[in-house]
């Protein structure tokens, strides 16, 4: 497999703010800033975006939900981007938890 930087944050070889952490689900503040509240929520085990919308996302999904309401109590957006033409910029699945502020239609 070749360099997951999520992999890293993971395994605690590179830092990152960590949220939660459970044995399947890590969540971590996105480095990005286009909203004040931008988490990511990873599983642990390294997995492809559509496999993470497999039997996985049911997990994936109900720690988003905890955070957006304990991070964004007004309210949050879910985004998943899958593929290069989505701008799917990591390889290891994720989900963002997008908020803080006012979204709008699109953010």
């Amino acid at each position: 497999m070749a360099y997951c930087v999520f992999c890293e944050i993971i395994a605690r070889r590179s830092p990152a703010t960590i949220h939660y952490e459970d044995d399947d689900v890590i969540v971590i503040d996105n480095y990005l800033r286009w909203t004040p509240v931008m988490l990511l929520v990873i599983p642990k085990k390294h997995m492809t975006q559509e496999e993470m919308w497999g039997a996985f996302m049911a997990k994936v999904g109900s720690v988003a939900v905890d955070m957006g309401r304990k991070f964004c109590p007004g309210g949050f957006r879910l985004l998943s981007n899958s593929g290069r033409d989505a701008m799917q910029s990591q390889e290891h699945g994720h989900l963002h938890v997008l908020g803080g502020v006012y979204l709008g239609p699109y953010a």
